[in-house]
């Protein structure tokens, strides 16, 4: 009878380990160093030009999937004003996306229009494509993929999920999608 108290007992102690094992490994990760270069990606620019990542090596980037029709639209004047204030340290990629209940319907065409005129946005944006998914563009598989980027794998959970790069393309952050760009949290890291 005693054999039966003390096999209940590490069955629940062995349970507990486990538990906090696994609540452990979910917890976020400390950024490691890239296994593959962020500055050997490409994407188009909004107006069909190739970009290599290249060419914002020494500055920290953020990278962030935006929307025209979705509650957080107004964080693009948060992400120019970021910007403007940084922009000597700081270049902000933002890539349109329909991934999230269809909140970016227009042509790349439309979407520069409505940023540029609703929002005076003057950083670089992308030609609209997919962050989530087995047809995500390169770069969202190099953010979402820690064989790549060493040791991240949380995609965009929303629009207006950012990821933070630093100088020498080393993924540093992902935040979520309601983080404001003005937040201490993105500005501390940008100085």
């Amino acid at each position: 009878m005693e054999y039966k108290y003390i096999l209940i007992i590490v069955s629940a102690v062995v349970i507990v380990m486990v538990s906090i094992m696994i609540a452990k490994s979910n917890e976020e990760q400390v950024p490691l160093n890239p296994v593959t270069s962020f500055y050997n990606l490409e994407a188009n620019s909004i107006f069909g030009e190739d970009i290599k990542m290249g060419l914002y090596k020494g500055k920290k980037i953020l990278v962030v999937n935006v929307a025209s029709k979705c509650g957080l639209t107004p964080q693009y004047a948060q992400l120019e004003q970021l910007y403007q204030e940084h922009s000597d340290k700081l270049i902000i990629l933002g890539f349109p996306s329909n991934d999230f209940l269809r909140q970016e319907p227009g042509s790349n065409q439309e979407i520069a229009t409505f940023c540029s005129t609703k929002y005076a946005v003057t950083f670089p944006l992308f030609e609209k494509t997919r962050v989530k998914g087995s047809k995500k563009h390169s770069v969202y598989d190099w953010l979402t993929d820690p064989k790549q980027n060493g040791w991240n794998k949380k995609g965009p959970s929303w629009n207006f999920t950012k990821y933070l790069i630093d100088e020498n393309g080393k993924l540093i952050k992902r935040f979520s999608p309601k983080t404001s760009p003005l937040s201490d949290e993105i500005t501390t890291l940008i100085k």
